[in-house]
């Protein structure tokens, strides 16, 4: 073999031409890069060997150079680089991009000849395409996949994920290329088995039903990058080539790490490698900082200047606090002192989020990770560490946040967030005697518009309702949509002259106006109640019930008017009679005046009947009376736990008597949460009734859990542990989040019917199911759909994947009787 050796330094030089003519290689060898090009212009060599400075034209651009193939050797040659003491990972990193085949050190020389065979082997050749594991269903997307990356990558393909477990168990791949909806082991579980076998394997996610929490999944479980599909050919290139970067960069600071201590030593020769680092360093995407002990910046890298606009030479030497948004002033000091704790080694690392200053954006949100670093006595330098751009992030962050608090349909604030500025208000009253007031508003006859024109005029005629009481707020008032036609306004330092005289302009304005959407023009009115808020009890809930009060009053009195609530009020004879009624519904329930009705769900992929929702039904008077005309009155007297308790005990005595109710799901109020005596009754009537506890399914609505969480959570758990399931019921209603879901143990979520009923017309109602539907999945939760109306409804959350469904297409709610005759003829075999 015919080896040019071009070498700067004459000893090291001679060294190894002695080692490769001891193994029979003829040698040619050259001081510099002027005489090595010239003897490559002139003549054919089998192999190279070079380092870095080696004159005019360093190693790096020769390799380069000889790569073009207009030199007398062949373009590719084998190129082995040699460096002094080096951090293996970056060198290597770097010798690739520039198509050198294997880098070893001057300590290595004596085992050069090795190297040489083995490169001419292709063994350990730094120019071998990286290989890729793609675990694909879809072949042609996998082959897609393919013929996308087979330039740059060596691809193997696995359809599902066990094959794709056995191929990553047989052979080492540099990126696995996962996708998330996988037939049989689903994504998130292969990723699991594939980060038990190696911890530190790259593997990309890949699925074409992405959100910001499947996403978020994936990461947590180890993913290092995540792609969305369909994706372009550049887009996918690019992120395998992240990825495959990705563990050198992890790699390369842990070598870095380690060698630090001996290139302290050699300071000359670290300066020859510190030029490669710097290289690496500017190629990061995140901030590299070092600050003295007094916080002025005596390092960083070009990803500042591409975050925050200002040039690293004008920046070094100003304290960092001046780059800190004046938004965030108030961090300054919490800032210094954690910077000083790790100065004074009571910490060793800390993580903090700030908003820093961008020319051009203003600022930009900065996760800074920070930790103290010595000079070669071992004596505190000051402080390093990274700042990574967290903006999307924390966009994604404020956007959960609004959908927390503001309602979907008008923007407006929710139920949620009323209730919590209600009781702070209450408290500033409490505490100061300032004078607040609350506006309970309520739409006159709207009902009428939903029922006679259908919910979607009906929301129409809610937003710009909204308009017209938000253009009639003050700034510092609080408007909040509180219900489906209910409106509360806070008035901020406002007794109950002026807000009276507001009320009735809000009345007047409403009148007023008139709503026309294509042909049709609606007319609106509403009733105003008013309760101050005089500081004179700390119960916020006191004052939202007499604003409720005095609304129903005004209601009464005519409506479109406006009613203040005061304490020598003489309440209607139609409130009186209201109150009279639920004297008649309390009776009712004590003497077990109620029936049963069941309403079959669908196992959507089964078309078989899974289980039966139980629906309470009173008998006052020799007349059925159904929840919507009594459940609001039980509410407002807050005796949902008697009904709790008639309705588990009356659905489990039909269970033991009709085998035919094979699993019952039973609504509880939010009362029954905080009863720790509930609990117990439950299990008493599992024993009475020998009922299997897998046969029943708790359910709370998503508003009313919210309402106290802890003792949801607490609820739930015990729940579970005696054997039931337990379902979130109407999530979505106005003030969720998805984070919600995460919360509360519940094996199953009831998708609100107000979605599910419009989102063949509705796009927004049809994305907030396939998102409710694909968050549940992903928490291993099921779906169930409320409101199916129809065949096409059905067959839309089929599409979805949503797993059961329930509605009138499917069956109305049945007594006991029907119930039974239904099941009996379903079975008997056609004549």
């Amino acid at each position: 073999m015919i080896v040019l050796i071009i070498l700067k330094n004459e000893i090291a030089r001679l060294k190894t031409e002695n080692l490769l003519t001891q193994e029979n290689h003829t040698v040619i060898s050259a001081p510099d890069s002027v005489e090595g090009i010239s003897i490559l212009k002139s003549r054919h060599v089998d192999f190279v060997v070079t380092e870095v400075e080696i004159g005019d034209v360093d190693g790096w651009r020769l390799s380069r150079f000889i790569r073009t193939g207009i030199l007398a050797t062949d373009a590719n040659v084998p190129i082995l680089l040699i460096t002094e003491n080096h951090c293996e990972r970056i060198a290597e990193t770097t010798a690739r991009m520039f198509d050198i085949n294997r880098v070893i050190s001057f300590q290595e020389l004596p085992l050069i000849s090795s190297v040489l065979d083995q490169v001419c082997r292709n063994k350990d050749n730094l120019s071998a395409l990286p290989n890729i594991l793609v675990i694909e269903d879809t072949e042609d997307t996998a082959n897609l996949v393919k013929r996308m990356l087979q330039h740059k990558f060596s691809i193997e393909i696995a359809e599902d994920g066990l094959k794709g477990i056995a191929a990553f168990k047989t052979k080492q791949y540099d990126i696995v290329l996962l996708d998330i909806q996988l037939p049989g082991m689903s994504g998130d579980h292969v990723l699991d088995e594939l980060m038990r076998l190696n911890p530190k394997q790259v593997v990309i996610a890949m699925t074409a039903h992405g959100t910001v929490d499947i996403a978020e999944l994936m990461l947590v479980k180890g993913a290092a990058d995540y792609i969305q599909k369909p994706f372009k050919a550049e887009q996918l290139r690019r992120v395998c080539e992240i990825a495959a970067k990705r563990e050198d960069f992890i790699v390369s600071n842990q070598q870095f790490s380690a060698k630090t201590t001996e290139l302290r030593t050699e300071q000359q020769k670290y300066d020859s490698l510190a030029k490669t680092h710097y290289r690496i360093l500017d190629s990061l995407s995140s901030i590299v900082i070092e600050v003295t002990p007094s916080g002025r910046i005596t390092f960083l890298n070009q990803a500042w200047q591409k975050c925050t606009g200002y040039m690293v030479s004008e920046s070094i030497g100003k304290l960092f606090t001046d780059f800190i948004h004046v938004s965030h002033a108030h961090l300054i000091t919490y800032l210094e002192e954690t910077i000083q704790s790790v100065l004074d080694e009571k910490s060793n690392q800390n993580i903090i989020e700030i908003k820093l200053n961008s020319k051009n954006q203003g600022f930009f949100w900065g996760e800074i990770n920070f930790s103290p670093f010595y000079d070669d006595e071992s004596k505190l330098a000051g402080i390093a560490g990274t700042i990574d751009d967290i903006s999307v992030r924390k966009k994604a962050e404020d956007n959960l946040k609004h959908l927390a608090l503001h309602d979907t349909l008008t923007g407006l604030h929710n139920r949620y967030y009323f209730d919590n500025e209600l009781k702070n208000i209450t408290s500033i009253a409490t505490r100061t005697g300032i004078e607040y007031s609350l506006l309970y508003l309520d739409l006159d006859h709207f009902k009428v518009i939903n029922d006679t024109q259908g919910h979607h005029q009906g929301d129409l005629v809610l937003k710009e309702i909204s308009k017209l009481l938000a253009e009639r707020t003050r700034a510092s008032d609080i408007l909040c949509r509180i219900g489906g036609d209910e409106f509360a306004m806070l008035l901020i330092r406002t007794g109950l002259e002026k807000a009276e005289i507001l009320a009735n302009e809000v009345c007047d304005t409403i009148a007023n106006s008139s709503f026309q959407f294509d042909d049709q023009t609606y007319k609106v009115s509403c009733s105003i109640g008013i309760a101050a808020i005089d500081g004179q009890s700390t119960n916020s809930d006191l004052y939202l019930q007499r604003a409720d009060i005095a609304m129903f009053a005004a209601k009464e009195k005519g409506r479109n008017r406006v009613h203040t609530y005061q304490d020598n009020d003489q309440v209607t004879d139609a409130l009186k009679h209201s109150f009279d009624w639920v004297q008649k519904i309390q009776s009712a329930l004590v003497s077990d005046q109620i029936t049963m009705h069941f309403q079959p769900v669908l196992n959507i992929q089964t078309q078989q009947i899974a289980y039966y929702e139980a629906l309470v039904r009173l008998v006052v008077e020799d007349k059925i009376i159904y929840p919507g005309d009594f459940i609001p009155s039980l509410e407002k007297a807050e005796d949902m736990d008697l009904l709790d308790r008639h309705v588990v005990g009356k659905t489990c005595h039909m269970m033991h008597q009709y085998p035919e109710l094979n699993c019952v799901a039973i609504n509880l109020s939010a009362q029954a949460f905080t009863d720790d005596r509930f609990l117990h009754y439950v299990e008493q009537k599992l024993v009475e009734y020998q009922i299997n506890p897998s046969r029943i399914i708790f359910e709370l609505t998503e508003s009313a859990s919210l309402s106290n969480i802890t003792g949801t959570q607490r609820m739930v758990n015990k729940l579970n542990q005696l054997g039931c399931s337990f379902s979130i019921d109407d999530f979505g209603t106005g003030f969720s989040t998805f984070a919600y879901l995460k919360q509360i143990p519940a094996q199953s979520v009831k998708i609100d019917g107000s979605f599910v009923k419009d989102m063949l017309q509705d796009p927004i109602d049809a994305a907030l199911v396939k998102a409710i539907h694909e968050t549940a999945l992903a928490l291993n939760k099921k779906t169930v759909a409320e409101f199916v109306e129809n065949e096409a409804i059905l067959n839309k959350l089929t599409e979805v994947g949503v797993h059961y469904a329930q509605g009138y297409h499917i069956a109305k709610p049945m007594d006991i009787q029907t119930l039974i005759a239904q099941q009996k003829q379903a079975t008997e075999p056609a004549v």
